[in-house]
Parts: structure tokens; C-alpha cells; sequence
């Protein structure tokens, strides 16, 4: 037994000691501890070193809102730093490390800083790191990310697993103390489906650290039946270990499980943490309430603890802070401290209340000191007494620990995280969270209740609020009466004067009084520039701690009101969240999702070598025989479409259904060329253009039915055109009546191309191809012969005869080896990127490449198509600026190589011949390239100034990369058959037709 574990007491199974290490000193607790309780119990109140001035730092708290004990936990690829003491639950082998120190906690040189502190206020970085410029870079920079930081990463690969899961229920409970146990009894035993968490390893919250009697029995008894019943219930489901952290759309709550956080050796076969996405139709938070620490000289050596902390420490885990304790309190919870030691036979040295009298009853023996104050302590890497102020007389009182108690903080963190200010409350002086959703509801603490009898009935209450609303009603149940002491509230006390030392609001970040001052007198007046500016409420507890505090003392420097000062803004998440469990099993090869096309498989038994295009794996071409360059198999390809038939995977591209009375209407404005009288059963291309008139992408229209659109996008933009019509739907049109949903995974979709194409589709689709039948652009719901829905596009991105033809994405491999079994005979050849890329270059057709988000319609060829006289379209208002029409804009041109042995590549810059190279005599450039096998050299397509007006011009192409600097003809991109004779698939390459393109 060590000097501060109580011989008895507690909720710890003393039958199970558990070894673990501290700074590498072997060290001893019991199951059923947290880190921070078992350094207690071993007498290790210096625990870390704070960030700024590397002053000696303590526990100061019993839960999540710690701002002093962040450890490094573990060793190796399981080291994760900034760990709270206060909630990493013991467990045997566990390894921890102090943080911010060199080179031991004991003796840190960083300490230095606090004989620096008058030169390192608030805003220091901001007025000295100016000057000079020059040393921002060599000196400043590293020096500041060198300091920057507390506990260090590891650079070795995470061994752990991790992983993501669904739930959904009736009623989300959040927290696992007396009303939170209250309200999920109520609603499971009416048969309400329940999930309650709570972040803490054992339920029942302040239950466990209360000496009240609950319904006849002790507090932690109450809190043990009650998760035994809820355990019984196939309704309920407990959640221990389980922060909820943001509270989000649709009533989703995110939470993330630590499942084997408390293992020194985590099992392979289990994730470590798991993040859960809750769907809930109503949630209730009992989320408690946090302390205040009072704000006093001197007020942050190791052994001073918030009152509840020593009375969760001493009733719950059975261990103590000090020998001879002093209380220091603004109101009732100081006194039930008090008792809580004097209980366990630990010496009370005094009471110093800050009120002029009060009704709460001290234990006896125990003097009080009421109107008085601390206003400095004794000591320095732990407490050894303090220095007591009243009515102008000093006192000095010696302890080894004080218990300190402000006032208390309803947790409303999640109700606010949506935008939602929090409320003063004069009444009670705290901040409460405003009437919101009606679907969310505080209990107990959080609600601003002060009892724990009061917290019972609350979330009993609030739970039959729910039942009713779901219209069930509550099973029959008496709310257990709770015996306890009643104590006063507390009269807020901001700030202690007269302090000699410093009085600290923000621990971990070292913002103390004077800081906040100073931000005032510098006019940074807004709670959220006074926190900026000071980095109070900045820290890893996200201020917790220090705001509420902070918006009191500011609101008396300026002589107003708390609810005039606010609190600054409340963000998921609410406590630290690792990346691995918002990562989940997306890491290593896993780290982006992998996306492979229904014709993967298909693609593969031909041979294909894949490249990856985004996320997608995407057939780049299908070697042959004795071919060895991805050249000579894209040609050969090339050759058979534009001779034969070709098949291509072109599944990749985003597929977007659009239905509703206005589809036609919506599609209208978001195209800048005529959508609204699209006939059925007609593709059409599709332009859309962004708020500024650039191409944002182009693709296909397909009307299927009066009310039904089918639209295509790139592969590369899909996500993003979604996301497009999303927004303007919400934001921009929302009174149309259209909706639509992405569809690309459901569809398998080939492109049949070249002068064949007909006759091979015509032996797998039960319909007319003639081009009577089906003429080019139709675009038709049709039946495979063995009976499979289709869909069939007369479109083509190739220049020839073609068709892309859809089916279900479970048939895509089985559809596709049928035409190639059907086309055999026609010589149907399999072909991939580099040969489509090839295809649509000689065809003068454009992708990304040449659409780069700085180009216009115009400047692509297509200003003919924008329907100027639509009444409106995206980026209509902005197309007819200057800038986007002048002369001199760079336009869409084709090149030819003087010399065919020179290559055009991408990249390249083009100059006016005879000018020096440089930004002022650029031309333009060089989008896509490729060697034609049809004309037998190579071409180009280019973004030049003026480029229409320019045909025939010999121009400089420069690459200095490349080394290369040749001329080259200007000439219309469109290098095959410029008549589109080919889409009717009667056209053969002829010498006629190749002397015609070189011309």
C-alpha cells in the first residue's frame, strides 16, 4: 500500500494489482484505476510541464476536460502522445512518459522561459518575429517548429487496426451518469430501441464518486443496478469507452470506441478504435457538467485539483492528493469535499469561501474562512501551503493539496456545434444551450440542474418527452428518492486580485490574467480575437477549462455582462480523435478506395495494362504478340477501330439520373447550350460552364422519357458535377421539382466503334440500327436478345460509326465477351486510353487537357453552341465580359510538325518565329499530342492567341524541357474526315482522305 492510496475505499478491485512504468520507474496500481489515479496513489503529483513557460504541472481534473496530464502512452508504433491521464484506464504493462521536458520532468531546461515570461506575453510571436525579414525563414521558422508541439510522434507504421460502423436507434443517450442512467431506464423499459455512451470504462459517472444513497442504496450501487438492467434488455445497448464527439446532419451523432485502448497487446483479430456513425431519432445529452477552477496567484503547482476531481479520487478510486487538504471555494461543492475527506480520515486545513456567509455546513472541526481568498501558494514542483487573504489580513496556511471549486459549466459542446449560440443565465451564471432541434434534448448537469436528485427525475422526464413524441407511453416506475446533503450554489468569483504571481486561465497554453488584459488594452475586444491573440482556449482541451472563465474575467475588465461577451465558437470534435479511427481501414494500399470497372475482369482476360486514372484502374492498352511498347499496341488498336470495330471500356465516366417535372428546365441552366426541348429519346452534347464562364465539363444528354434524363461526365469530374447540381439545386433553384442521384457503379458501359459496329451490335441488340432505325444521337431504353435491359447511345468520341451501349453492372463482363464472341468475324479489337486519346486527337475532340478551367466555350469551338438566348444558364452573365472576348484570347488549334520527325509534345510552348523565348513573346501551348498512325506523323492540339485566324502559320514550338525548338503548321484540330462522313460507318481510311487531313 502506498502513502496516498486509502486503506480501503474505492471502487478499484484491490484483489488485482497492476504494474506499469512512469519515466521508466517501475510503479503500482490496482484494475480500476485511470493513469492519473494510479500516480496519485504512488505520490507522483508532478506529472508534466506546460507549453509556453514549462512551469510544473499536476492533474487537475478527474475526466476528459484535463489540461495538465497529456502523456505519451506506449512505445514504439503503439507511442501516442498527449494522452489524459485522467481517462486512459490502467492496465498491466502499461508504459508512460512526460512530455515538454528535456532533459527529465524533474530538471527541465525549458523552464528557463518563465524567468523570459515579462518578454513573452501575448502576442509576442506576432510583434517580434518581424524583424529581420530575412531571419524569418533560416532563424524564426525553425525555431518556432522546433518548440512547437508537446508530446512527439512516431515515425513507425500504425500495427493496429481500425474500423467503421453504422447504428441507428430510437434514442441516443448521451453520457452515462444519473440522468443519463435515468433516461435510457425509462426508455428501455418501454421498449424504446436505446444506445447510451459514455466516454468513461465504468458507467454511472458522478454516481461512482458520490456518497449519497439512491433509492436505499449507496450511489455506486444505484449506478451498478442500473447498468445490470440495462444490460438485460435486448433493446438497450451500452456504449462504455464511447466518446460521442460531433453531433452532425440528419440527427447523425459521430463517435469514436476505444476497444482495446486498455491492452498492452491488442489482440489482431479486433480493432483498437472504432468510429461509429449514429442515426438516432432522438438523442438526450446528460452530459454533466465541468468544474471552474478559480483564477488566483499561483494557482497551477502540482496538488491543486478542482473539488470534484479529490472527491472523485478519494471516493472512487481510493487514493488521495495530499495529507492535509485546504479547500478553497465560491460555493456549496467546496463543502461537500470537505466531508468527502474528512470521511476518509484525510485532515481538512481549512475552508476559504468567498462568500460573506453561507448555509452549507463545514465538518467539524474545520475552520472557515468566509470573504476570503487565495491569493498565492507556497511550494514549487508541488504544493506546500498558501497564502490566504481576508478583510486586508494575510494568513499563511500549510497543505500538501488543495481543493479548489469555482462554480460549474453545464457541457452543452454538442447542442452548440451546429451553429447554435449558447445562452447566459443570469440566474444561474452559467452558459446553457438554446432551444434548437426539438429532436435533441439536456438532461440533468447539462441542462443546468445543480442536484443529483434533481438530475434523476430530469432525465426520467426527458425520456418520457420522448416516448411521447414517438407515442409510446412510460412504463410505470417510481424515481428513486436520493439522500444527500443539500449545499448552495455558487457565486461566481472571476478573478482573484491582489494575486503576486501568476493567476492562470488557460493551463496548458500559459494564458494567464495579464495576457487577457493586455488583449483589451490592444483592442482585440472580441472573445474571439482575445482568444486568438492570447491562444487561451487553444489547447488540446479545447478550452474546457479555460473559456468560461475567460469570458468572465474579460466581461469584468470591461465592465458588462458575460451573455454581452459570449463564448467563441463550438466545433466537433469534443474531444482529440486519432486519425486512425477517422481513417478506419482506408491506410497502406487501402489509404484511397480503389475503384474497378464492371469490365475489370473482362479487361484483364485480354491482356490489359491498367493505369491508374483517379481512382479508377483503367485499361491503358492490350499488348499483342511481339509488341513491346505501349505505342505499337495503341496504334494497332487505333487502326482496327478506324478499319473494323473496336470495344472500349468507357464505364468510368459519371452517370447522373435527372427526374421531375422541372428536369428539363434544370438542365437547361446549368448547360450553357439548349437542353429544354431535347426530344425524347435523343442524346445531345452537354457543355457546363462554371459562375465565371469557364468550361467546368462537358459531356452527353440523353432524354429517356418526357420527365427522364440520363447525363454523362468525365471520369476525372463526376464527383464534382454532382456536387455542382447539389448545390445549385439547394442554394440557387430550390423551387424545382427535379432530383437526381449518381448512378456511375450501376452501369457497365462499352463503346462499339468503327465502320463495323453496326453490323456486329445488330447479331446482340432486338432493335432497328439502321440509320433509320436508330439514327446518330438517339439515345433508347432497349433488350439484349437474350432478353437483359439495355440501354443503347448512338454517340462517339471517336469520330466513327459508333455506339456506347449500358447494361447492368453485374452483366458488364458477360455482355462484353458475347460482342467480342459476336464481332470475331469483323475483327473486333479490344482498346484502351492511349488508343481513345489517339482516336479523339485526330478527331480534334477535347478532354481535360485542353478544358483547363481557363478556357471558354469559345475558345474551345463551341461559342456557336451556348444558347445566348436562353433566358438564363450558368455563367451567361459573366461569358460576355471583355476579357473573355477579346481578339487575342488563346483558341483551339490543330498543329503539324514542319519536319514529321519532330515530335509536338504536351507542354510545349509556342512562339511567333524568330521571337527570343519568354513569358512576353508566349504564344500558347501545347495541350494533347499524339503520332497519328492514320496520317503517319505527328499532330497536336493547341491553346494559341488569336488561333483561328491563324491557319497555315508556321510557329515555333519551344520545350526547353525537352531540349526541342522546331516549327510547325497551324491548322483546324479536327486532323479526319472534317465532313463526319465516318459516324454513318461508309467511310474507309483512303489515300484520297490522308491526303486530304495533311493538307
Amino acid at each position: 500500500m502506498t502513502a496516498s492510496r486509502l486503506s480501503s475505499g474505492g471502487l478499484v478491485d484491490r484483489s488485482r494489482p497492476v504494474s506499469f512504468t512512469f519515466d521508466g520507474k517501475s510503479l503500482s496500481g490496482f484494475a480500476g484505476d485511470t493513469l492519473a489515479s494510479a500516480l496519485i496513489a504512488e505520490d507522483r503529483l508532478l506529472v508534466g510541464r506546460s507549453f509556453k513557460y514549462h512551469r510544473p504541472r499536476g492533474v487537475l481534473t478527474a475526466g476528459s476536460s484535463e489540461p495538465n496530464a497529456l502523456l505519451t502512452i506506449g512505445t514504439g508504433a503503439r507511442s501516442e502522445p498527449n494522452t489524459r491521464a485522467t481517462v486512459q484506464e490502467l492496465y498491466d504493462g502499461l508504459v508512460a512518459k512526460s512530455q515538454n521536458r528535456w532533459p527529465s520532468l524533474d530538471f527541465d531546461i525549458g523552464a528557463f522561459n518563465s524567468l523570459l515570461s515579462p518578454f513573452l506575453g501575448a502576442g509576442f510571436y506576432y510583434k517580434t518575429f518581424m524583424w529581420p525579414k530575412a531571419f524569418w525563414e533560416k532563424v524564426y521558422e525553425p525555431f518556432i517548429r522546433m518548440a512547437a508541439g508537446l508530446g512527439k510522434l512516431t515515425m513507425e507504421s500504425d500495427p493496429d487496426r481500425y474500423e467503421k460502423a453504422w447504428a441507428h436507434c430510437d434514442l441516443l443517450v448521451v453520457g452515462g451518469g444519473a440522468a443519463g442512467l435515468s433516461a435510457a431506464l425509462t426508455a428501455g423499459r418501454a421498449g424504446l430501441r436505446v444506445i447510451l455512451a459514455d466516454e468513461d470504462f465504468l458507467l454511472g459517472g458522478s454516481l461512482n464518486a458520490s456518497r449519497a444513497a439512491v433509492g436505499g442504496v449507496k450511489a455506486p450501487d444505484f449506478a451498478a443496478n442500473a447498468v445490470s438492467e440495462l444490460s438485460s434488455l435486448a433493446n438497450v445497448t451500452l456504449m462504455p469507452r464511447t466518446t460521442v464527439f460531433g453531433w452532425f446532419d440528419d440527427m447523425v451523432f459521430g463517435a469514436a470506441e476505444k476497444v482495446q485502448k486498455h491492452v498492452a497487446e491488442p489482440s489482431h483479430d479486433r480493432p483498437v478504435e472504432r468510429l461509429w456513425r449514429i442515426v438516432a431519432k432522438h438523442a438526450i445529452l446528460a452530459t454533466g457538467a465541468i468544474e471552474r477552477p478559480l483564477v488566483f496567484g499561483g494557482n497551477d503547482k502540482p496538488g491543486i485539483l478542482t473539488a470534484s476531481a479529490v472527491s472523485t479520487y478519494v471516493n472512487r478510486f481510493g487514493v488521495t492528493p495530499g495529507s492535509r487538504v485546504a479547500v478553497f471555494t465560491s460555493g456549496g461543492t467546496g463543502y461537500r469535499t470537505a466531508h468527502d475527506l474528512k470521511a476518509a480520515g484525510i485532515e481538512v486545513a481549512a475552508i476559504i469561501d468567498t462568500r460573506d456567509a453561507a448555509a452549507d455546513r463545514a465538518p467539524d472541526g474545520v475552520k472557515v474562512h468566509y470573504r476570503g481568498a487565495v491569493v498565492d501558494t507556497m511550494g514549487g514542483k508541488r504544493l506546500t501551503g498558501i497564502i490566504t487573504e481576508r478583510s486586508g489580513f494575510e494568513e499563511k496556511i500549510g497543505c500538501d493539496a488543495l481543493a479548489m471549486s469555482g462554480g460549474w459549466s453545464p457541457v452543452i459542446h454538442l447542442a452548440c456545434q451546429r451553429g447554435a449560440k449558447p445562452v447566459w443565465s443570469a440566474e444561474k451564471q452559467v452558459f446553457l444551450a438554446p432551444e434548437s432541434d426539438p429532436r435533441l434534448a439536456l438532461a440533468g448537469a447539462a441542462a443546468g440542474l445543480e442536484t443529483l436528485g434533481e438530475a434523476i427525475a430530469d432525465g426520467a422526464a426527458k425520456a418520457k418527452a420522448v416516448l411521447s413524441a414517438l407515442g409510446k407511453t412510460a412504463a410505470t416506475a417510481d424515481v428513486p428518492e436520493v439522500e444527500e446533503q443539500d449545499f448552495a450554489g455558487h457565486q461566481p468569483v472571476w478573478y482573484v486580485g491582489g494575486a503576486r504571481s501568476k493567476a492562470f486561465v488557460d493551463y496548458q497554453n500559459d494564458v494567464h490574467v495579464k495576457d487577457l488584459a493586455l488583449a483589451q488594452r490592444e483592442n482585440y475586444t472580441s472573445i474571439e480575437l482575445t482568444k486568438r491573440y492570447t491562444t487561451s482556449g487553444m489547447a488540446t482541451d479545447q478550452g474546457k477549462i479555460a473559456n468560461v472563465n475567460a469570458t468572465g474575467i474579460v466581461a469584468s475588465m470591461r465592465g458588462v455582462d458575460p451573455a454581452v461577451v459570449g463564448t467563441t465558437t463550438f466545433r466537433p470534435f469534443y474531444t482529440p480523435v486519432s486519425l486512425g479511427v477517422i481513417a478506419g481501414t482506408s491506410r497502406d494500399e487501402h489509404g484511397r478506395p480503389v475503384r474497378r470497372s464492371p469490365l475489370h475482369g473482362w479487361a484483364e482476360k485480354n491482356g490489359a495494362v491498367f493505369v491508374e486514372a483517379g481512382l479508377w484502374y483503367r485499361s491503358s492498352y492490350f499488348p499483342k504478340g511481339e509488341e513491346k511498347t505501349w505505342r505499337e499496341a495503341a496504334h494497332r488498336e487505333v487502326m482496327a477501330v478506324r478499319k473494323a470495330a473496336g470495344l472500349c471500356d468507357v464505364s468510368t465516366l459519371g452517370k447522373i439520373e435527372v427526374f421531375g417535372p422541372d428536369a428539363a428546365e434544370f438542365l437547361n441552366r446549368l448547360y450553357c447550350n439548349p437542353m429544354l426541348k431535347l426530344p425524347v429519346g435523343k442524346a445531345r452534347y452537354g457543355l457546363m460552364l462554371r459562375e465565371d464562364a469557364m468550361v467546368h465539363d462537358d459531356g452527353t444528354v440523353s432524354r429517356l422519357a418526357e420527365n427522364h434524363f440520363f447525363i454523362t461526365t468525365t471520369t476525372a469530374m463526376a464527383g464534382e458535377v454532382l456536387s455542382h447540381m447539389e448545390f445549385y439545386h439547394q442554394a440557387q433553384w430550390p423551387e424545382l421539382k427535379v432530383r437526381f442521384v449518381s448512378v456511375s457503379d450501376q452501369w457497365a458501359q462499352m463503346a462499339i466503334a468503327g465502320p463495323k459496329a453496326r453490323a456486329i451490335l445488330s447479331r446482340v441488340v432486338d432493335a432497328d440500327l439502321s440509320d433509320e432505325g436508330f439514327p446518330y444521337l438517339s439515345a433508347r431504353d432497349v433488350r439484349l436478345k437474350g432478353g437483359l435491359s439495355a440501354r443503347l447511345f448512338r454517340i462517339s468520341f471517336s469520330g466513327e460509326l459508333a455506339y456506347e451501349l449500358s447494361v447492368p453492372a453485374a452483366y458488364g463482363e458477360a455482355v462484353a465477351d458475347y460482342i467480342m464472341e459476336c464481332g470475331a468475324e469483323h475483327g473486333i479489337t479490344p482498346y484502351g486510353l492511349e488508343a481513345l486519346n489517339i482516336l479523339r486527337i485526330e478527331k480534334g475532340f477535347v478532354t481535360h487537357a485542353e478544358l483547363n478551367g481557363t478556357v471558354t466555350a469559345d475558345d474551345a469551338g463551341y461559342g456557336k453552341m451556348m444558347g445566348m438566348q436562353k433566358p438564363d444558364f450558368v455563367g451567361k452573365q459573366m461569358a460576355t465580359r471583355f476579357g473573355l472576348t477579346a481578339a487575342d484570347r488563346m483558341q483551339l488549334v490543330g498543329l503539324k510538325p514542319v519536319d514529321p520527325k519532330n515530335e509536338i509534345r504536351a507542354g510545349a510552348h509556342l512562339l511567333r518565329e524568330g521571337a527570343e523565348p519568354s513569358m512576353a513573346n508566349d504564344q500558347g501551348l501545347v495541350t494533347s499530342n499524339c503520332i497519328s498512325p492514320v496520317l503517319g506523323h505527328p499532330i497536336a492540339l493547341a491553346l494559341l492567341k488569336s488561333g483561328r485566324e491563324r491557319m497555315g502559320e508556321t510557329i515555333i514550338v519551344f520545350d526547353r524541357l525537352r531540349g526541342d525548338e522546331f516549327p510547325a503548321i497551324v491548322c483546324p484540330p479536327v486532323f479526319i474526315d472534317p465532313e463526319n462522313e465516318r459516324l454513318k460507318g461508309e467511310a474507309q481510311v483512303s489515300p484520297q482522305a490522308k491526303e486530304e487531313a495533311s493538307r
